[in-house]
């Protein structure tokens, strides 16, 4: 598995155990999910064709890193409440 696989795969992962978490979490951290849900959806949309063009696979990694980071954020916001 690519670096850029292994990428999508936690990304999918990390957002599968928000989302049954995000009831949970303050407004704050829902309007966050709610703009990093429009981000993943075009991030997925995008990521097969990343996998065979380098300059748009390194946007996408950029856009899976910023992605990672909200959901970290997330995460961590639900855990203080």
């Amino acid at each position: 598995m690519s670096e850029f696989d292994d990428l999508v795969a936690d990304l999918k992962q990390k957002r599968d155990e928000l989302r049954l978490q995000i009831h949970l979490a303050s407004k704050e951290a829902q309007e966050e999910w709610e703009e990093l849900e429009e981000k993943m959806q075009e991030f997925s949309s995008r990521a097969e064709l990343g996998r065979t063009t380098d300059g748009i696979g390194d946007a996408l990694g950029k856009v899976g890193q910023e992605l990672k980071l909200g959901y970290k954020r997330i995460r961590d916001a639900i855990k203080e409440d």
